[in-house]
């Protein structure tokens, strides 16, 4: 069983936002593999499918961002999952807009959301896919930065780097980790 926590705000107003990107690499998931939706539980929205045969919950936080921990802290008790079944997905502002980079562990950096989830898990072991949003400019702050939406330029980026987002997910998980990082690097 494995669980595929995508990081993100819960609501409209924050859809197309930079710090939705988790969020946006889901919905690609979803659709690609067409996963059912569940139901809101563990505060958050839960999708389940298959990948490779293997079950799959895809998980939505509502958390907001800085809480999602709790969300996939309650998902994975529940479902008595190992850090090592957990896939995080979120946005990083230090990788240029469109890139995307698999690891298997490693800080939280500044990212607020991934502190929360290290938080509540007690471990950085986990499998992490970041979504690059940058670069960000010197003049805005981060917090505005990642609060800002995509322009019509950046969200064609972003449409690629969705469907991207989907086959590094399915090479994950059939070819493994080295695999997968070739996908996300453009490596056939």
């Amino acid at each position: 069983m494995i669980l595929i926590a995508c990081l993100g705000n819960p609501g409209e107003s924050y859809r197309y936002t930079r710090h939705n990107a988790g969020f946006m690499i889901g919905d690609a998931i979803a659709a690609y593999f067409k996963f059912e939706r569940v139901g809101e539980k563990f505060k958050s929205i839960v999708y389940s499918g298959t990948i490779n045969s293997e079950r799959v919950f895809l998980l939505f936080p509502q958390t907001f961002m800085n809480l999602s921990g709790e969300a996939v802290r309650a998902t994975q008790l529940y479902y008595k999952l190992e850090a090592s079944d957990v896939l995080i997905i979120y946005d990083d502002f230090d990788l240029p807009l469109g890139t995307l980079r698999l690891r298997e562990k490693g800080s939280a950096g500044t990212h607020n959301g991934m502190k929360s989830v290290v938080e509540c898990l007690g471990t950085d072991q986990l499998l992490r896919l970041r979504v690059g949003i940058g670069p960000r400019p010197e003049n805005l702050s981060i917090s505005d930065f990642v609060l800002h939406s995509f322009n019509k330029e950046e969200l064609s980026q972003m449409n690629k780097t969705q469907t991207l987002g989907t086959k590094v997910v399915e090479a994950l998980y059939v070819d493994g980790i080295q695999g997968a990082q070739r996908v996300a690097k453009g490596i056939s």
